[in-house]
């Protein structure tokens, strides 16, 4: 492996395992869902800021109006997109609400086809049932200790808005193509700190330090410093190992769930979540299907 690789690797990894402790952070914060999703913003944009500086990415050459007004529209997308995933992790828990958020590409795939004219072929609608099946195993199963059933629905209902908020933001980035990405991350926060002001400054403000930190730490380290570290993973690494390594954040996340708050998934959950994974990965690594017709074609092209 050559250092660029291996460099990419490590930022990816640390990235994904970054995100995979982000729920704990939610969690202990004792804060609102909005004064959370504030916070970060606030202080992820005082880091993106700096870190754009540094970069010197700050220059009138890269904000046309075309540029503010996509990164706005993403930044709406990805702050809702934060508020219900974090509401998610207390009715569902985290590992629950992390599997079923990981529906994302394939939230991904009805956009791409609705706004970027991009197929849907045989194989990709192969993985959406493989996924489909999966978070029906986890709708099916009853909530874990802790979690009332109404509670449990509502979180999973709530996961499913998030990966599709998410996949809104992932399309308007995709149609910034060639935009520094710092840079529209650094809109997005933006947005958030101006979308939610009102409301998390009328909540009580954060007390102690053991809060601040938390907050501070959500902002700092889960936004600023994982985006630098998963652009240069995704600028230094090819696409299979990136969509590879993403698997990462929701093994974290479990691992988590289960250390900090002794939540552990039931059979049908984890027969859920794995067929959830692999039909990601399928998605995000170009797995194809290979019907029995197709390899006979083949092996009469070959014998030929």
């Amino acid at each position: 492996m050559n250092s660029e690789l291996k460099r990419g690797s490590i930022e990816m990894t640390a990235a994904m395992l970054i995100s995979g402790t982000i729920g704990w952070f939610v969690l202990m914060s004792g804060q609102p869902v909005t004064s959370v999703v504030f916070w970060r913003c606030v202080f992820g944009a005082a880091t993106l800021v700096v870190i754009a500086w540094a970069l010197g990415l700050l220059d009138r050459r890269h904000f046309s109006r075309r540029m503010l007004l996509l990164s706005v529209v993403g930044g709406i997308a990805i702050v809702v997109n934060w508020l219900m995933l974090f509401a998610a992790y207390s009715h569902a828990s985290i590992s629950i609400a992390t599997m079923v958020y990981n529906t994302q590409p394939f939230m991904l795939l009805g956009l791409g086809a609705l706004f970027l004219g991009e197929k849907i072929t045989a194989t990709k609608l192969f993985w959406l049932s493989v996924s489909f099946v999966g978070m029906l195993a986890i709708v099916a199963a009853k909530p874990g200790h802790g979690f009332a059933s109404g509670s449990y629905l509502l979180g999973i209902a709530l996961s499913i808005g998030a990966a599709f908020f998410y996949a809104i933001a992932a399309i308007a980035t995709k149609l910034l193509k060639g935009t520094p990405p710092h840079l529209i991350a650094l809109i997005q926060v933006i947005t958030g700190t101006l979308m939610l002001a009102p409301m998390a400054l009328a909540a009580p403000a954060p007390s102690g330090a053991a809060q601040w930190s938390i907050l501070v730490a959500v902002g700092v380290i889960h936004t600023g410093l994982m985006y630098v570290l998963l652009y240069g993973a995704i600028q230094r690494l090819p696409t299979h190992m990136t969509g590879a390594l993403s698997f990462i954040y929701p093994i974290a996340a479990i691992v988590v769930d289960r250390v900090a708050f002794g939540h552990q998934l039931q059979p049908i959950q984890i027969l859920g979540s794995v067929a959830i994974l692999i039909a990601a990965a399928g998605m995000n690594l170009g797995w194809q299907l290979r019907l029995p017709s197709s390899i006979k074609r083949e092996r009469e092209g070959r014998a030929a």
